[in-house]
């Protein structure tokens, strides 16, 4: 009984740690592209859990050839947009106000980290991050730093698995803008209505 109760164990845990495997068909990506223009940018989203100041999550929007989330780990998802592991495509701006909706909400911020780069490097971190695979929980901060450091322009990035780490190492990065993201809709989280740390709209 001890060795069944112990493998049952292992088994919900196992379960608690794998992977997000979900792969859209190929119609439906090609469907949902959406081209948002130049420039090209690569953007760094931190959550924060202001109760206690940690870093609650990571994710990487990439505007190229077309605009992707890389959302490893995450739990946002939306009928309208189809993923494959942990990249969901067609990130209108309303789909991304939906997902920044998501995770700005009562005692949840979001720093926003914006850098300009070449349509070539984009390309090159869209390419990555659709290589990556399916990330396991826990593991957004480090599947983006591992991805970003071997990318021209982002070598100084360590590898780390906490958000504010990265989020600190984003901004060494010359060039990087910085938006910090507060709900204004609270207890309302399913509003789109945000502001930054001054009280100014951003919607």
């Amino acid at each position: 009984m001890l060795r069944l109760l112990i493998s049952l164990a292992a088994a919900l845990f196992l379960a608690a740690c794998g992977a997000d495997r979900t792969y859209d068909s190929q119609e439906r990506v090609d469907s949902a592209r959406y081209v948002a223009g130049p420039p090209a940018t690569i953007t760094l989203f931190t959550g924060i859990n202001t109760q206690n100041g940690t870093g609650a999550h990571s994710a990487l929007m990439v505007n190229g050839s077309q605009r992707v989330l890389f959302d490893p780990a995450g739990t946002w998802q939306h009928a309208s947009v189809p993923v494959r592991n942990d990249v969901h495509y067609g990130i209108t701006d309303r789909m991304l106000l939906f997902f920044l909706d998501y995770h700005t909400r009562d005692h949840f911020d979001v720093v926003e980290q914006t850098i300009v780069v070449s349509p070539e490097v984009a390309e090159l971190v869209l390419n990555k991050i659709q290589a990556y695979g399916a990330v396991p929980k826990a593991g957004c901060a480090n599947s983006i730093s591992s991805i970003l450091r071997t990318v021209p322009g982002f070598e100084s990035i360590k590898s780390t698995w906490f958000p504010k780490a990265l989020r600190r190492e984003f901004a060494t990065i010359p060039g990087v803008t910085e938006r910090y993201l507060r709900d204004a809709d609270v207890p309302n989280t399913h509003g789109v209505i945000m502001v930054d740390k001054d009280g100014n709209r951003v919607n």
